[in-house]
């Protein structure tokens, strides 16, 4: 029992991919040559944060405790035209069926369904050296431009079992019992309510060559979707599966009443996602060797006039099991394959309001804009363009940058810095 409340199946941490390597200030020195010039090297690019699937991982408790991560820094550029070394790429490793959500909108970003790996974090690339500001008009810059910051953001990691079929069902109405007799799985299984705190997975074998993933669900009870009992942490896991086999206590041994408990089940699940209500239902009949004939045929009936497969069976003495995967397996290649959660995030642009900027001295007639918003405008612009130069000329008037610049003391033929590109200030 320990062992299965340490499965963690949710889990919010933050990224922070590496920053840029500084570019270098440097001049070449070597005897006898004169004036050699400017040859300080590029900054490092800083390090990616990237998911992979790790087929040996099956819960998300490694981020229980440890919720940063942080990509290491590209290395600074040095003399002699040395450009800094790039960073290594921070590798995260995750289940499959790791679903990455952006933590504020709750959208997806990736689906890890599968082994490729995923970059959710680019690290900043690295600032230019002294050398690469060498012009005719300007033979020894000392200056160099500072690595950009890498991408922040938090996400939160969800764990969606990838499995063909679910077993749903009220608690104690014999689905571990089912898949231990169906699949090599070998859950726990006491008579009382909740045995299952995890999902659990069994491969059944129809034939060789021929199987499907099975998932036991924990049990689900009314109210599940709004929070109550154990379900709704796990209704998540059902959401994967192509096929419901939803197992019901056809005898009524729980003082219970089996179409009502059908009724809830599915009621919880079109709570919690219409589409799930929607996925195709095989419909257990289960505890048939304490049923009477007259319990099974009513149940029967109820559930084939909503045009849904009844199959009675005993997982207890194995009646009718035998048969189950088979028509399982077949019903499965009428059935799409395993649904895959789109990519629904997008890195949101500047705000047309959030027009923050920095001007930095860099030295004596070279100044430095820092302001992302503006550099995302520039890399869309063709500054050979007169219409186009124009319009970004409008933006640095209304952002306040060029009543800024005066401020601060630009002088006619300065020198701007604004990404990668330089410009000549005039009046």
């Amino acid at each position: 029992m320990a062992a299965q409340t340490n499965f963690i199946d949710i889990a919010t941490i933050w990224l922070h991919a590496g920053k840029g390597g500084d570019g270098a200030v440097s001049f070449h020195r070597e005897k006898f040559v004169a004036a050699g010039g400017p040859d300080g090297g590029d900054g490092g690019r800083g390090g990616d944060i990237i998911f992979v699937v790790d087929d040996h991982l099956t819960t998300l408790m490694d981020f229980r405790y440890k919720r940063k991560y942080v990509a290491p820094e590209g290395g600074k550029g040095g003399a002699s035209l040395c450009h800094g070394k790039n960073a290594e790429n921070l590798v995260i490793k995750v289940p499959l069926g790791t679903v990455i959500k952006d933590a504020e909108s709750g959208l997806v970003i990736a689906d890890l369904s599968d082994h490729i790996p995923v970059t959710i974090a680019k690290g900043g690339r690295g600032g230019y050296g002294n050398a690469h500001f060498a012009t005719p008009t300007r033979q020894i810059p000392k200056f160099a431009k500072p690595g950009m910051p890498g991408e922040d953001i938090q996400v939160t990691l969800e764990l969606k079992l990838i499995a063909d079929v679910g077993l749903i069902g009220f608690p104690n109405v014999g689905k571990s019992t089912l898949i231990s007799t169906i699949s090599a799985a070998k859950p726990k299984i006491a008579n009382y309510h909740f045995t299952t705190l995890v999902p659990t997975l069994g491969v059944v074998s129809v034939a060789e060559g021929a199987s499907f993933v099975c998932a036991d669900i924990p049990g689900l009870i009314e109210g599940a979707s709004e929070g109550i009992g154990l379900g709704h942490d796990f209704l998540r896991h059902v959401e994967r599966c192509r096929l419901l086999l939803h197992v019901v206590d056809v005898s009524g041994s729980e003082c219970r009443e089996p179409i009502e408990d059908f009724e809830k089940i599915n009621e919880e699940l079109a709570k919690f996602s219409p589409v799930l209500a929607e996925r195709p239902q095989i419909v257990i009949g289960n505890k048939c060797d304490l049923a009477t004939e007259e319990q099974i045929e009513d149940f029967r009936k109820y559930v084939e006039a909503k045009g849904l497969t009844f199959v009675p069976i005993s997982a207890a003495t194995m009646q009718g099991v035998k048969e189950l995967p088979g028509l399982v397996y077949n019903r499965l290649k009428d059935i799409p394959p395993v649904p895959v959660f789109a990519p629904e995030y997008k890195k949101p642009e500047p705000k047309a309001n959030d027009r923050a900027f920095e001007i930095k001295r860099m030295e004596a007639h070279v100044w430095s804009v820092e302001a992302p918003w503006l550099e995302y405008i520039l890399a869309g612009s063709n500054v050979d363009d007169y219409e186009s130069l124009q319009f970004f000329q409008r933006q640095l008037g209304e952002s306040g940058i060029l009543d800024a610049l005066v401020e601060k003391g630009v002088q006619e033929n300065d020198t701007i810095l604004i990404g990668d590109y330089q410009f000549d200030y005039i009046f």
